[in-house]
């Protein structure tokens, strides 16, 4: 049976600084709007890709940050002024999600909304047109927030984890617990007890819903707006985001939503799922080659070196011996070389170190 999208919408979250992705990855540049992978489209336009197979172009929102609109506005020309939803400062997930549940229900107070991150690799795309589909014709019958999950193949520090609680029917469980980034320790046991799904950072709902559940965590959120009765005014919607986003807490909706509500389930899916968001998880979702490096579009004579990742500038050529579970990654005036494992936090130090001591021209 054919499944209407009428009332259907998504909204690409692409504000990120992508430091985890660094130096490759800069705050002028993010992760986002990069051909990392050199594959002729950014992660954004992949992306909205992605959502356009099988959803009106017209229900496709994109939330970013100021400094970024000109990068979506090349990348995704034919995307309206009113689906670009520009934040004035950095802050985490839930407010933008919040703002985005708002929007969408100004647009269509029917609607239900898909929010996705914008740094994802999907292998089944049949299989995730048909997960997502099938969850937002869920959400609009139920007053629950659903998420996405995929079981582990791997003990994965970088990712969060989501146990599966109560069956609720076509692959769908309440959520029972989650943690965030985990030691490797307690990922390896996650993975072990098959009780644990990979959180993908897809949340759906319907916006009403979404909005009322957020409002608990932020009460201070929009309601204001709504009680002035600006009516479905974008652009007085859009002052009011300039003037109080500012004030809104640095949040994530995986902390607000997954950690703090009870209205939430995972739906357990298949459709070959990567977050491309650090350096160990790119090593781990990449092809091998047969000394298990992976080189992700870059010129690079390997010898006696193995279970490396790799990412140079164009132009460049490395000549590489005796490394074994190394990245290497270089952008412009930055070199960066560190262990594989663990990564995450490695970069994030090396960050904030480069930044106090060398200047922001080199983050």
């Amino acid at each position: 049976m054919k499944i209407s999208t009428d009332h259907f919408y998504c909204v690409i979250l692409a504000g990120g600084k992508g430091r985890r992705l660094w130096p490759c990855s800069r705050e002028q540049h993010p992760k986002q709007f990069i051909d990392f992978f050199g594959t002729g489209r950014t992660q954004l336009q992949q992306t909205y890709d992605r959502f356009a197979s099988f959803m009106p172009r017209d229900h496709i929102f994109v939330n970013t940050n100021q400094l970024y609109v000109p990068l979506v506005r090349e990348q995704l020309p034919d995307l309206d002024d009113d689906h670009l939803m520009a934040e004035p400062i950095h802050r985490n997930t839930a407010p933008s999600a919040a703002w985005a549940a708002h929007r969408i229900r100004m647009v269509d107070p029917e609607g239900c909304v898909v929010l996705s991150p914008s740094d994802q690799t999907v292998q089944n795309e049949d299989a995730f047109h048909q997960n997502i589909l099938e969850g937002l014709q869920m959400v609009s019958t139920h007053d629950t927030i659903l998420t996405m999950g995929v079981r582990p193949t791997r003990p994965e520090p970088g990712y969060g984890y989501i146990q599966m609680g109560e069956d609720v029917g076509d692959d769908v469980f309440k959520v029972k617990s989650f943690t965030e980034k985990p030691e490797r320790e307690f990922a390896k046991l996650f993975l072990e007890s098959g009780e644990f799904l990979w959180n993908t950072g897809l949340f759906l709902a319907r916006a009403q819903v979404l909005l009322d559940t957020l409002a608990d965590q932020m009460p201070y959120m929009l309601r204001q707006f709504d009680i002035d009765n600006c009516g479905a005014s974008i652009a007085c919607e859009n002052d009011y985001i300039q003037e109080h986003f500012p004030s809104y807490p640095n949040l994530s909706i995986d902390y607000a939503v997954l950690e703090r509500t009870e209205n939430v389930c995972v739906m357990q899916c298949d459709f070959g799922w990567a977050d491309l968001g650090t350096w160990h998880s790119i090593y781990e979702a990449m092809r091998h080659s047969d000394d298990d490096n992976v080189v992700v579009d870059s010129d690079v004579l390997l010898d006696n070196s193995h279970g490396n990742v790799i990412k140079l500038s164009k132009g460049k050529i490395a000549v590489i011996n005796g490394l074994d579970g190394y990245i290497v990654a270089e952008k412009d005036n930055v070199l960066l070389i560190c262990r594989k494992e663990d990564s995450s936090a490695l970069v994030r130090k090396f960050v904030n170190e480069v930044r106090l001591h060398k200047g922001e021209e080199f983050v």
